[in-house]
């Protein structure tokens, strides 16, 4: 076969309703698109989406959470991983937090630029969240530029306050940094000084909101520590730590305007920041800092209408717990991707990239996934296999039984050996009570986890549970309705819960199943059960070997 390029297939239904929702200029709630790993949910919006989405008045910024992974990220020249991001190496919090923040004040300076987003808005919506007198005064007194005119009557308003701090703020930027920032250019040459002062009063007025924040967000800063250390909840610190974003997110909002501007934010991989590290006690855990954002886009939507906001994401945390978690089923717009049908992948991969034989053995050992029809169109067109092939000693076979075994073993089994430390502290937290007694009363073996410290105990319970919860998952042919079935404890289930979050299971919303990822991934479990009641067997063999050779004299 002809080497052919890899080509991007539309997907008419999904691209409209996105369409649709970017469209609008305000929207009364976020969507997140979600859906197994492999199914194309990136690349329609990288490849497809994302150009339509920055034309004439539309504004798109994208930021991938993941991009900082820079061992498992194609901006890189990696590869996404199949398993979870959480079975990578994960960035700190304060990393994304630039990243994210970055992206919305790239976005507000083109408010500015286009006039959509003034000094007053930036003011008025500062001021109804918190109190600004005391950091204005500050800022005030600390300006050195300033200093003859620091002494300010308690009778000020906070508007005067504003202007002032604004007016001794300015004397920071000059008229290269504002040509820079607006992305002025040549056009600054031909702006009245009316125009040039307006501009330069709406950045100095974003560039005094962000050291408002960051100055009130340092009076804060012992208690963060605190609350770090204790692993409490606060909501007011919760919020403090998003306000920056927040407002910059609300401005946009206001802002927005049909056919002149049009803002849109698209954050992917949002799972990894809800699983970052913090490295300082700068803001709160990863967890607060994302349910603070999520919380907060959420009530600008309902309360005000919030430009659209579009989570992408590969965790089934955000099929279904998300939304009970942030209230009610329909809290979220949810759009959920599994690929193709094998009739769709049929009709696109046959005759251009398989043949009709070859296809038939994709589609019975891998099924239609996407990323799997790659990785395999590509370790087909590779030097090494037509090198097999014109041996005549090798055949198609052979190629579908390598990949499978480097998901084996570059995928499966490790991950299946993080999903048993996470069993492994499940036991580890119940003996320490940590866990309720209402997941540890009656029924399922997970519930009576072994009361000791030894940590080879442990390692084997952990293993036989999954082992258990595998097999449960063949008898069931790999399909669980936790919703129409209710059972919903399922989640309870450490198994269930270590290989959801390992990203080998996924939890669909529509229609509501427990399954593998992919057919591939499916018989990799199986692989590994195998090879595990094989290991089992032996050591039992041996263990009854050894038992026999120790009785032989006093037989």
């Amino acid at each position: 076969m002809v080497k052919k390029a890899w080509r991007i297939i539309p997907r008419p239904l999904l691209e409209s309703v996105l369409n649709n929702h970017a469209q609008h200029h305000r929207v009364p709630q976020p969507l997140i698109l979600h859906g197994p790993r492999g199914v194309g949910k990136t690349t329609i919006i990288l490849e497809r989406l994302l150009e339509n989405w920055n034309t004439g008045p539309h504004l798109t910024g994208y930021t991938d959470f993941a991009q900082s992974i820079k061992d498992h990220h194609p901006s890189h020249n990696q590869s996404f991983p199949w398993s979870s991001w959480s079975s990578c190496p994960l960035p700190p919090l304060s990393s994304l937090k630039g990243h994210l923040e970055s992206c919305l004040e790239s976005m507000a300076e083109k408010g500015i630029r286009l006039g959509a987003i003034t000094s007053h808005q930036i003011f008025t919506t500062l001021n109804k969240w918190a109190g600004l007198n005391t950091a204005l005064r500050r800022i005030l007194s600390s300006n050195t530029a300033s200093k003859k005119t620091a002494a300010v009557s308690d009778k000020v308003s906070t508007s005067v306050l504003w202007d002032r701090a604004v007016f001794a703020f300015s004397g920071r930027l000059n008229v290269e940094e504002i040509v820079g920032v607006a992305g002025l250019g040549d056009k600054v040459k031909g702006m009245s000084v009316e125009e040039r002062s307006y501009f330069k009063e709406a950045l100095v007025a974003l560039r005094l909101a962000k050291e408002v924040i960051r100055m009130q967000q340092g009076w804060r800063a012992n208690a963060v520590a605190h609350l770090n250390r204790t692993g409490g909840f606060s909501r007011s610190l919760a919020n403090s730590a998003t306000d920056w974003p927040c407002l910059l997110l609300e401005l946009l909002s206001a802002a927005a305007e049909i056919d002149y501007f049009q803002p849109k934010l698209v954050m992917n991989n949002i799972e990894v920041l809800r699983n970052a590290i913090l490295t300082d006690d700068s803001t709160v855990s990863a967890s607060i800092y994302h349910d603070s954002l999520i919380w907060r886009i959420i009530a600008l939507g309902a309360n005000e209408r919030c430009m659209p906001v579009i989570l992408v994401t590969s965790d089934s945390y955000y099929s279904y717990r998300a939304y009970m978690d942030f209230g009610f089923p329909d809290i979220f717009i949810s759009r959920e991707a599994f690929g193709w049908t094998p009739e769709e992948a049929k009709l696109h991969m046959v005759t251009d990239y398989f043949s009709a034989s070859e296809w038939t053995i994709v589609a019975e050992v891998f099924g239609s996934n996407p990323r799997h029809l790659f990785e395999l169109y590509a370790l087909k067109q590779c030097n090494y296999y037509q090198k097999m092939i014109e041996d005549r000693s090798n055949s198609f076979e052979d190629i579908v039984d390598v990949y499978l075994a480097y998901l084996q073993i570059t995928v499966v089994n490790p991950a299946m050996c993080k999903a048993i430390s996470f069993v492994e502290k499940f036991a580890h937290d119940a003996t320490s009570g940590r866990i309720s007694k209402d997941r540890l009363r009656f029924g399922a073996p997970w519930r009576h986890p072994p009361f000791t410290d030894d940590p080879n105990i442990l390692y084997e319970w952990a293993k036989l549970q999954l082992m258990d919860f595998v097999q449960s998952l063949v008898n069931a042919e790999f399909g669980l309705n936790y919703l129409a079935d209710c059972s919903l404890e399922i989640f309870d289930d450490p198994s269930a819960v270590a290989m959801l979050e390992v990203g080998l299971l996924y939890a669909q919303r529509d229609p509501s199943f427990i399954r593998p990822v992919s057919r591939g991934i499916e018989r990799c479990l199986v692989r590994w059960l195998v090879q595990e009641k094989i290991k089992m067997n032996f050591q039992k063999l041996a263990t009854n070997e050894a038992i026999r050779f120790l009785l032989e004299p006093f037989a």
